[in-house]
């Protein structure tokens, strides 16, 4: 689409009419580096700053800053710089929670954790042990100690390989990881001057914390993406790299950016980088050996050799579900020290919790504008500060941050829904409201007035309905597995029925088959309740209910812009995502022919979905990132777009029940 309404409507001074037409064209343009785009993102800037919104403007100037047009960089500086001086920066100032208390207090003092994110050492230490036992475990079983003429030797062998392995996976991870970087993101080395130029603050805290702690500055990078993040990995704290995102330079202030290059510059101070790359390593091999052992198996018939790959390969599954749970939880604990070392280093605690409530916005903001979400986001989510999936909650609120109640209210199911502590289990990052609070008393051990008002969110979440809060969870575990329950009760009946006397050798598969149908139908009873009642809402609203569940489905209706699709880099993607004026949510759709009807349905149809208004009805749900179950969609110009999630699941129920019953019959006279 042309902007030029939009610049004959801001030229004119009806910014209130230009303003939605520029952001439009901004929001789908594919050259964002041209002149035009420029020109657009200017005019925004005066409109914003006409209307009041000197945040908007202040975020497109930081960015435009960063223009490799001179002209439009030198603009956007003396901009960014009269914006800062008017009344009305000061006014927002004041009233921004986000932006408001950049007081900083003494940096290196020492700061309580008082029990937040668990022991990092013991962490450490108890992921590489089970971690290279698995491996040693899995090694002794490929050479067959048991089998072999002389077992110690076997056993020296085994050992041999996971020792060598384990060294050369500690050193040679990195440089892979180089290679990765550079093929899939074009990484740019950089060195302190650039790094310099582009924030001040975090060349002082990379000096002061590597004189400190005695250690080289760690190799520094900047990948060309707009999406806010930063990451550290490698072996050695001498040989470090610590690589961040063109965007975390356009969302976060000079300070804020300091804080987070400390926060990863704490994660090389602890080594658990070191510790990360290891057993992330050791992790894909159990999954590599899994792979390889059942094509094994596969290949072998049925012999000595092949029963001893079906088992290794059924040990090496186990062992990689096991790591990767032990390496989640390694991944959140140290995320709690590295804010705690920022914290210390920096005095700025504040700097950190803005620096968070930022990137979320950012990559809310970033995703808002692309067809497709970030695969740098998607593919570095365990490496990054921030866990991508649980942008959308505090990034959305961010939006409406003039009203600090809101900001704080998202952070109820964070830190009171007992579905957040069982959600986090599989997530890499703790969630943002237990960080946030956790940098909120390092401020208050500071003498500093916190960012947010923390206090005020844990008072109301002591007046929760605890009964609405733990009774429906303890009764959502029980449907959330209702399948599994109903296949062993099943298995029980059948066994219950053979031992008094029952004669029908297809009980013993055709009662698991029917009570794994019941299950499947009583849980889809209570996963998609009857949206008939669905009530009119927006993003945000949904998004602050601390009651809300991964699992019992809240009825909903919105109303917005489809604005691109769900799936990270894939080109036929059913997802969508809709944006409405409080914030964006992901769509998924269900065919009623299943993974087929959803792949001809992202070939065919959503390209010619995106960018329309739509009416959307659906069940919302909320584990660490939210989303909607799709019912209907209706766009402005007639199209209706039907999903059925519920009808696959009656289906699937009724399959398994019509199934078990007709092998009960069937089998009854054999």
């Amino acid at each position: 689409m042309s902007p030029q309404a939009g610049f004959d409507a801001a030229k004119e001074g009806r910014y209130q009419e230009a303003i939605p037409i520029l952001e439009e064209y901004c929001r789908n343009c594919a050259e964002q580096g041209s002149a035009e785009y420029c020109t657009a993102q200017m005019w925004l800037v005066r409109g914003y700053k006409a209307t009041g919104e000197i945040g908007k403007a202040l975020i497109i100037c930081q960015k435009l800053r960063l223009s490799e047009h001179q002209k439009v960089s030198d603009w956007a500086g003396k901009m960014y710089q009269k914006l800062n001086e008017s009344p009305e920066a000061e006014t927002q100032t004041a009233e921004n929670p986000v932006v408001n208390k950049k007081a900083v207090g003494a940096a290196g003092v020492k700061l309580a954790m008082a029990g937040v994110g668990g022991n990092l050492a013991l962490a450490s230490t108890v992921t590489m042990s089970l971690m290279s036992g698995m491996v040693l475990v899995l090694a002794l079983g490929i050479v067959l100690i048991a089998d072999s003429e002389n077992p110690i030797l076997g056993l020296g062998i085994a050992i041999a390989i996971t020792v060598l392995f384990n060294v050369a996976a500690f050193f040679l991870s990195p440089f892979l990881m180089d290679l990765t970087q550079s093929w899939l993101y074009k990484t740019r080395w950089v060195e302190l001057a650039e790094i310099e130029n582009l924030s001040p603050e975090t060349i002082r805290v990379i000096r002061r914390v590597c004189q400190q702690k005695k250690i080289k500055t760690p190799r520094l990078g900047i990948i060309e993406d707009q999406n806010p993040t930063a990451f550290t990995y490698g072996s050695l704290p001498n040989s470090a790299r610590l690589v961040v995102s063109r965007g975390l330079f356009t969302y976060l202030d000079d300070d804020e950016v300091a804080t987070v290059y400390a926060h990863e510059l704490g994660h090389i101070v602890h080594w658990d980088f070191a510790v990360m790359t290891v057993a992330s390593t050791l992790v894909q091999i159990c999954y590599l050996i899994n792979v390889t052992a059942r094509t094994v198996a596969r290949s072998m018939g049925d012999n000595k050799v092949a029963d001893a790959a079906k088992t290794a390969s059924l040990v090496a599954y186990i062992f990689y579900f096991i790591g990767t749970y032990l390496l989640l939880y390694l991944s959140r604990t140290r995320e709690y020290f590295a804010d705690h070392f920022a914290a210390e280093v920096t005095g700025n605690p504040n700097g950190l919790s803005r620096s968070l409530v930022k990137i979320a916005y950012g990559i809310v903001e970033e995703g808002s504008r692309a067809k497709e979400p970030s695969r740098l986001i998607e593919g570095t989510r365990a490496l990054g500060i921030y866990d991508a999936k649980a942008a959308a909650t505090t990034g959305n609120a961010y939006r409406i941050a003039s009203e600090p109640e809101k900001v704080g209210r998202v952070f109820l199911w964070d830190m009171f829904n007992p579905w957040g502590w069982w959600m986090e289990l599989s997530s890499t990052h703790p969630l943002t409201g237990k960080r946030v609070r956790a940098l909120s008393t390092y401020a208050e051990q500071l003498g500093l007035e916190t960012e947010f008002d923390m206090g005020k969110v844990v008072g109301e979440g002591k007046h929760l309905n605890k009964k609405k809060l733990y009774g429906s969870f303890f009764t959502d575990i029980l449907f959330f597995g209702a399948e599994t329950i109903g296949f062993f009760s099943g298995i029980l009946i059948s066994v219950i029925l053979a031992s008094s006397g029952v004669q029908n050798p297809g009980l013993i598969i055709s009662c698991p088959l029917i009570g794994a149908g019941i299950g499947v139908i009583v849980k889809a009873f209570v996963t998609y309740p009857n949206y008939s009642k669905a009530v009119e809402t927006d993003v945000l609203t949904l998004m602050s209910d601390p009651y809300a569940s991964p699992l019992r489905g809240r009825p909903a209706k919105l109303e917005g812009k489809l604005i691109g699709r769900g799936d990270a880099g894939y080109k036929f993607g059913s997802d969508l995502k809709i944006q409405d004026p409080s914030g964006m949510l992901y769509l998924r759709y269900a065919s009623r022919f299943g993974s087929l009807g959803n792949f001809f349905f992202g070939m065919k149809r959503v390209e010619s979905l995106i960018n329309m208004d739509v009416a959307s009805v659906g069940w919302f749900r909320r584990g660490v990132a939210p989303w909607m179950d799709l019912i209907q969609l209706k766009s402005e110009n007639g199209t209706v777009v039907n999903s059925y999630h519920r009808f696959g699941s009656f289906l699937t129920g009724g399959f398994l029940i019509i199934l078990g019953i007709a092998l009960m019959v069937l089998l009854a006279g054999v």
